[in-house]
């Protein structure tokens, strides 16, 4: 017997940052923020809305007519910016949502870490016949950690807000497949928060800049992902499909980047337009970005039964992933789910 993606959601808050904001806090043109950046807007959620609720909000749609009791283990595939520093999230959705029969954990690889958590689940329940249920979700807010006024960072300034959360059963339909992971310890200093940590901790009043993300060698990282990054993020792909079917690949759900990287990788992979899509109207949520994906291939109606399916990411750090799965039926909760036009 198979392990499954039995349903999957996102939950999305209603405000947004549009490139006529990012354009005025920035100072780039609006032009280079949407042809170039690949930023039209973005989610944001408001200053009440925390990444644990972003996630519970999620888990709801997927658990909808599951008894909670049936929960075997919990994995927050969220952002580390939460609620609270040095906290399990995972907990909270446990308490939150009754699900009092399960245990829960916090896994991290930036916005890989939804890739990650597919795998580690299915290796989790492969071994251990007891887990029968696992519930993926996580929250995202690090729109908050975008400084528009520093220009190493411009290629953070998609990050967005909203949750996701997938259900995993034992079972032979939408099986979880192969997975490929590759890092790179080269780029593990190239993006950081300069406070908050041992180095430096918040009680030494930081500056404000200090609060936010940014690269500090940022031609040295530019270079090094120049020569890397579209190398690796296919051989993820690659190896992951090749490993899963014996077909190639149907629909891939991959990250927010800008444009010029997305079509790079599309083309490289021989795949049309309609077999990847590129969110310009949302922006970059980190672990979400994939289900978010599929959520919008469903609702255009791009997928179709025995699909091969391969979500792909890639976290600072650098971390380049990639799953396979084979798509038999609908799994995203749609109904709550308005595509931004």
């Amino acid at each position: 017997m198979n392990i499954c993606l039995k349903k999957a959601a996102v939950w999305l808050p209603k405000g947004y940052e549009d490139s006529d904001f990012i354009s005025s806090e920035s100072g780039i043109p609006k032009e280079v923020i949407e042809k170039k950046m690949g930023i039209i807007r973005k989610c944001r959620a408001d200053s009440d809305t925390h990444p644990g609720m972003m996630a519970v909000n999620a888990a709801r749609k997927v658990l909808k007519g599951i008894d909670p009791l049936s929960i075997d283990l919990i994995i927050w595939t969220g952002s580390e910016y939460k609620e609270h520093p040095v906290w399990s999230a995972g907990i909270y959705v446990q308490r939150e949502l009754g699900l009092k029969n399960a245990y829960a954990f916090d896994v991290a690889a930036r916005c890989s870490t939804n890739v990650l958590a597919l795998g580690l689940a299915k290796s989790l329940m492969t071994t251990d016949k007891k887990l029968n249920r696992v519930l993926l979700c996580g929250g995202h807010k690090t729109g908050d950690l975008v400084n528009y006024k520093d220009e190493t960072s411009r290629f953070l300034y998609n990050l967005s807000d909203g949750g996701s959360a997938m259900l995993l059963e034992r079972g032979e339909t939408n099986p979880i497949l192969e997975s490929s992971i590759i890092t790179d310890g080269d780029f593990s200093l190239d993006v950081i928060i300069p406070a908050g940590g041992t180095k430096k901790p918040l009680s030494t009043k930081p500056a404000d800049h200090e609060m936010f993300l940014t690269c500090p060698d940022i031609v040295g990282m530019r270079e090094r992902l120049a020569d890397r990054s579209l190398d690796n993020f296919l051989k993820v792909i690659k190896t992951a499909a090749q490993d899963s079917m014996h077909k190639p690949i149907d629909y891939l759900a991959l990250l927010h980047m800008k444009k010029s990287a997305h079509d790079g990788i599309v083309d490289q992979l021989e795949l049309n337009s309609e077999q990847s899509i590129y969110m310009d109207h949302y922006g970059h949520f980190g672990a979400p970005d994939q289900v978010l994906s599929l959520a919008l291939a469903e609702k255009r109606g791009l997928l179709k039964k025995g699909d091969h399916v391969v979500l792909a990411s890639a976290g600072i750090g650098y971390t380049w992933s990639a799953i396979s799965l084979r798509w038999d039926e609908n799994t995203i909760d749609l109904e709550d789910f308005t595509e931004i036009l």
